[in-house]
């Protein structure tokens, strides 16, 4: 495809999914300009998913997770510096300054920062086996932990990585406690009706919870984490504690910056910031969505690796809008699952239930004024286009259309 747009220098901050995929794109499309890709980590670009499941669990191996071949950086003439961050943007000449004490000039910059782990302030959060979870050198740490088994591990966040990482840290054999400040895991993200059927599924493999409940010290001996106490003062023997209660995007060059933020760096629907020439993707840009006129920010790998392309189609000054329909995953135990919509239109709604829970498997459907914006399925493989298709479309559909097993999704639409 030829590039519509002549400019010499391109340079993305973060080397993650959104911002390697974005220099793949650049070349994909003719761009034959300078790419220099900055990552903090030492590692080449990789995936995150995995990081938390089959990763993690030892089921899959090193080539499970880089976004691209170790040598296609090279072998593509893309500047990957490993080790390096952005310490400053100055918009105005259209210079970054690195860590290294190296200025670099743009014509066009994405912003591909990610998201932190948020941290709990807690009296010995500095203990050894006290961690968060984001990066792939917390992957390995935890894994070595974990492996041996029979530990006990205390999760601090009743999240999907908190969740995932439960059922990891059980499937290695270890006796498993869950702290989560909902009373239902995960409600507020799928509703206390499903929230319970994840809850329960963890139960039957052995995870104890302590729900609607805080952490209030983490006790040690030799400077290793050996205790968390609760806001209770319920003692809970602890080997192993992994905090996981969110992550916050990492706005912080940007606000240096003067870009606007709004709960990330707000774009418009072509990825393009508040300032000239500068674009913004993954976790940490809350763009424009054109389906429902109001703004998203995604945390999951699908809006990294869609929002890659589209900046870089972008800042090649061509036609493109990131309109793709968020989608996420997980895998727990038995249990795969995959989620497509829009979880803020979703919020409140009873979600209508094809198949049966007991069973464990079904697709559970949201909706908003009779129409569908969100479904889940769970066991139930290659549906998600066809979920995809009946949000796509916006057409009302009776709730009883949608739990009937013996109308195909791909028809629901020709009613």
């Amino acid at each position: 495809m030829t590039v519509e747009r002549t400019i010499e220098s391109i340079v993305i901050a973060g080397a993650g999914l959104a911002g390697a995929t974005a220099a793949r794109t650049l070349r994909s499309e003719g761009y034959q300009g300078r790419i220099s890709l900055i990552g903090a980590e030492l590692h080449h670009p990789y995936l995150r998913p995995p990081l938390s499941k089959e990763y993690l669990l030892g089921r899959a191996g090193e080539d499970a997770i880089p976004v691209a071949p170790e040598a296609w950086y090279s072998e593509n003439d893309v500047d990957l510096r490993l080790g390096v961050t952005v310490a400053a943007v100055d918009p105005g000449p259209h210079t970054v300054h690195l860590s290294s004490g190296e200025s670099v000039g743009y014509d066009a910059l994405l912003l591909a920062t990610g998201a932190l782990p948020r941290h709990v302030r807690l009296p010995g959060s500095g203990l050894d086996g006290v961690a968060t979870f984001r990066t792939l050198d917390d992957c390995r740490r935890l894994r070595e932990q974990l492996a041996p088994g029979g530990k006990n591990v205390v999760m601090i966040g009743s999240g999907w990585i908190g969740m995932e990482l439960a059922a990891a840290a059980t499937a290695y054999g270890n006796q498993v406690t869950l702290l989560g400040l909902e009373d239902i895991p995960l409600a507020a993200a799928i509703g206390p009706e499903l929230g319970t059927f994840f809850r329960s599924l963890h139960e039957a493999n052995g995870v104890r919870f302590r729900l609607g409940a805080t952490a209030a010290e983490l006790r040690g001996d030799a400077g290793r984490v050996t205790a968390v106490v609760t806001g209770t003062g319920e003692i809970l023997p602890a080997d192993v504690v992994v905090v996981a209660v969110g992550v916050a995007p990492d706005t912080s060059l940007a606000e240096a910056a003067g870009l606007v933020i709004d709960n990330g760096i707000l774009t418009d629907a072509s990825l393009r910031t508040s300032a000239p020439d500068i674009f913004a993707a993954g976790d940490v840009a809350n763009a424009l969505h054109p389906f429902t006129g109001q703004h998203h920010r995604s945390e999951h790998w699908s809006n990294a690796l869609n929002g890659g392309k589209i900046a870089a189609k972008t800042m090649l000054g061509q036609e493109a809008t990131l309109a793709t329909i968020p989608y996420f995953y997980t895998d727990q135990y038995d249990i795969s699952m995959e989620y497509s919509g829009f979880p803020a239109l979703a919020a409140g709604a009873e979600p209508v239930i094809r198949g049966t829970l007991a069973g464990k498997e079904f697709i559970a459907f949201w909706q908003h004024e009779g129409r569908v914006v969100a479904g889940m399925n769970v066991n139930v493989p290659r549906t998600q286009k066809a979920i995809k298709a009946l949000i796509s479309s916006r057409a009302t559909i009776k709730p009883g259309r949608l739990a009937d097993p013996s109308a195909a999704l791909d028809q629901l639409l020709a009613d």
